[in-house]
């Protein structure tokens, strides 16, 4: 008889649109008819749901499913780091910008089974080795930074679920409103014997191409399992200046603009004139004048569909096949 692979289902009640404990059965239910023993851990806020992915690592897990947003996600990463333990994803969260780079429905109004969808194509899955971003003492899966982004990010999260609701409106409305009056930060990025100095709207180290939610694609060259993270240092000084280069972005413009910087380093150090928030993975992050920017490679194991071959996020070949 075959042995049943043990997964462990972490759900976070506060992310997300709207509860998705009523969905949690069904998803469940998929994973066990394909060969999964499923362990459910239910009502887990972050950051105790990294208590929850130890103990799946101490329950010697095969995979972890998280049912949450991107921060949820980045908790459990930081816990899974080096282990034999997979993170998939269950998107139940705002953006889900991790479940989209690897093409999973997020569950909204018109996705009442993209859970359920998930659990389906991850049952299955293959496991990729990727790296993770480290800032100062954070781990990150997706991106960190300073600038308008990271300002904008401390000063209106934790939202409460009425305002997650109306999604990006209402973000970009709450954005407006704590940007006005941003006059960006003085820095100086140091990286490969190079040093940049100015003042910047935002400085991000990104390991995959979407940003902002997952409405643009700021790196459209990241690589999540490349050992290197990709930098970009966009000058400006007010918000006037922010909104051309949310247009000049979404034109593709961008990389060829006078006063964008970027490139691909495995370490840069950040030096800001004063203190400066710092947001990884979308989520706050406590302020630094020195912040320090690292990558340890294939340092994570992730579940990605194996349905779907043009992953773009990932440089090379899933570490494990489902069946191989």
């Amino acid at each position: 008889m075959t042995q049943k692979r043990l997964a462990w289902m972490i759900y976070n009640p506060a992310a997300g649109r709207f509860p998705a404990a009523p969905l949690l059965g069904r998803a469940a239910r998929v994973l066990q008819e394909a060969g999964w023993t499923v362990h459910m851990d239910e009502g887990r806020q972050v950051p105790s749901v990294s208590e929850a992915a130890r103990e799946a690592v101490e329950a010697r897990a095969e995979a972890v499913f998280v049912v949450g947003g991107d921060g949820s996600v980045g908790q459990v990463a930081d816990v899974l780091e080096g282990t034999d333990t997979a993170l998939g994803v269950l998107p139940a969260g705002t953006a889900n910008v991790w479940a989209q780079e690897i093409g999973l429905p997020r569950l909204d109004w018109i996705h009442w089974y993209a859970l359920e969808q998930a659990a389906e194509r991850l049952a299955y899955g293959d496991q990729h080795l990727v790296d993770l971003g480290t800032c100062n003492e954070n781990n990150f899966l997706l991106w960190a930074g300073v600038g308008l982004d990271a300002h904008i990010v401390n000063s209106i999260e934790p939202r409460e679920r009425w305002e997650k609701a109306f999604g990006a409106i209402h973000y970009a409305t709450l954005a407006l409103w704590n940007a006005s009056g941003w006059e960006g930060i003085e820095l100086k990025v140091s990286a490969d014997a190079k040093t940049y100095e100015g003042r910047f709207l935002i400085a991000v180290a990104s390991n995959i191409p979407a940003y902002a939610g997952g409405l643009i694609d700021l790196a459209p060259a990241a690589k999540v399992d490349d050992g290197l993270l990709d930098f970009w240092l966009i000058t400006g000084s007010s918000l006037s200046d922010a909104l051309i280069r949310v247009a000049q972005i979404f034109m593709g413009r961008l990389v060829k603009t006078e006063g964008v910087i970027s490139f691909q380093a495995a370490k840069a150090t950040f030096e800001v004139q004063g203190m400066a928030p710092i947001q990884c993975d979308g989520e706050p992050c406590a302020e630094s004048r020195t912040i320090e920017f690292g990558v340890r490679p294939r340092a994570l194991r992730v579940l990605v569909p194996a349905d779907d071959h043009g992953h773009r996020v990932f440089s090379q070949q899933p570490t494990i096949k489902e069946g191989g």
